[in-house]
């Protein structure tokens, strides 16, 4: 009883660094903010100086209210729902085409001998410039946007699903077949899951590829989205649409980033790198 008292009494010694780690752990946690905002910060600053014309750069805060009002008579939604289908949508077909063909270049040798030459070409190409061919063959509305969206994208996609999947250790699979594994069974319990780092690596390098194209191709063919509405903007010679759509645009594409970060974070809870 009395052992109990005397360690009741006795003071708590805190861990070390507990209390400092928190403030920092909070910091990092929004340091990524700061230059946004610095960056805002310094816009503002040298639009309202005098020193650049505000046509040609008007303050911030006249953009924001102009993202204020098309967020709230509904203009964004419209606009960002229309890109982000195009570029989901060619983003989805390329996965698919991609991760498949990759897969198999990896596991057959004629497979890889026919493919590998157009990969090699077709990554640091100028996807872009393939877009009046695609406008001559599928028109110029969504069609001949999704298809060049697809063809930008994968590329990425398809490197880095041969990359992964010539990557898996030969040991993994040798294990499996002697426990009288098939090779379909291989594939989808051994293969692709010890691909999937780099295959989703190679989905974060394409969607904002995709992204990219799908703004690019909006600003150049016209219609409803978020580079149909900038371009709108920059021939009526509306200067704060023009920086708002950037606006647009930049948020859009982060919230994209974001989620594909997440999906990644999601789908590979499993795995080594979820512990880091």
């Amino acid at each position: 009883m009395a052992r109990m008292t005397t360690e009741a009494a006795q003071p708590r010694v805190a861990l070390p660094g507990r209390e400092t780690l928190a403030p920092a752990a909070l910091f990092w946690q929004f340091a990524p903010a700061i230059s946004v905002v610095g960056l805002f910060v310094l816009w503002q600053t040298l639009a309202t100086s005098g020193v650049f014309n505000q046509y040609l750069l008007p303050p911030v805060t006249a953009v924001f209210q102009r993202v204020a009002t098309e967020v709230l008579n509904g203009e964004f939604f419209l606009n960002a729902a229309h890109t982000l289908y195009r570029a989901l949508a060619g983003f989805s077909i390329a996965a698919a085409l991609g991760v498949t063909i990759g897969v198999t270049m990896a596991r057959v040798r004629l497979i890889h001998w026919f493919f590998d030459p157009i990969v090699s070409v077709g990554f640091p190409m100028p996807k872009v410039a393939f877009l009046p061919v695609f406008m001559l063959w599928f028109g110029a509305y969504d069609a001949s946007k999704i298809t060049l969206i697809a063809f930008a994208a994968f590329f990425a996609i398809t490197a880095n699903t041969v990359a992964g999947t010539q990557g898996v250790d030969r040991h993994l699979v040798w294990s499996a077949r002697s426990l009288g594994a098939s090779n379909r069974k291989i594939l989808w319990t051994v293969i692709l899951p010890a691909a999937l780092p780099q295959i989703l690596t190679g989905f974060q390098i394409a969607m904002p590829l995709a992204m990219i194209v799908t703004i690019v191709a909006e600003m150049l063919m016209g219609g409803i989205g978020l580079g149909g509405a900038m371009i709108r903007a920059q021939r009526f010679a509306d200067s704060i649409g023009v920086f708002s759509g950037i606006v647009q645009i930049g948020f859009t594409g982060f919230v994209v980033i974001f989620a594909v970060r997440w999906l990644r974070r999601y789908l590979l809870s499993w795995h080594e790198e979820a512990k880091h």
